[in-house]
Parts: structure tokens; sequence; C-alpha cells
């Protein structure tokens, strides 16, 4: 695992968390929560991503 994937889930979640505060500020509490998915739907697919090289590798060490 490379420590840059954990510097890019820290860079979106302060940019999410920045948009987000911004945009409930101004009152647009819809958009900010559909902001804050977007994040953690984006988040995830990269940490899902990462398991599956996990299995992968797992996999070819025990000749599964």
């Amino acid at each position: 695992m490379d420590i840059n994937i954990l510097f890019k889930i820290a860079g979106i979640g302060i940019l999410i968390a920045v948009v987000h505060q911004i945009l409930a500020k101004a009152g647009r509490e819809d958009q900010a929560m559909m902001v804050s998915m977007c994040g953690m739907i984006i988040v995830l697919t990269m940490v899902v991503k990462e398991i599956s090289t996990l299995f992968e590798t797992v996999r070819t060490v025990f000749n599964l």
C-alpha cells in the first residue's frame, strides 16, 4: 500500500468539508449533503480498489 492513498483521502476529506461548510452557511443544506455523499462514494471506491488489490495479493501468496 502506498502512502499517497492516505494523502489523497485526506485531501478529498478536507476539500469536501470546506465545500460542505460553505454550502451549509449559504443555506443550501441539500446540496451540501449531496457533496458529502459524493465525497464518501469517491473515497469508498478508492478503498474498495485497495482492498481488492490486498485480496489478490493474499490469493497469490497462499496459491488459492
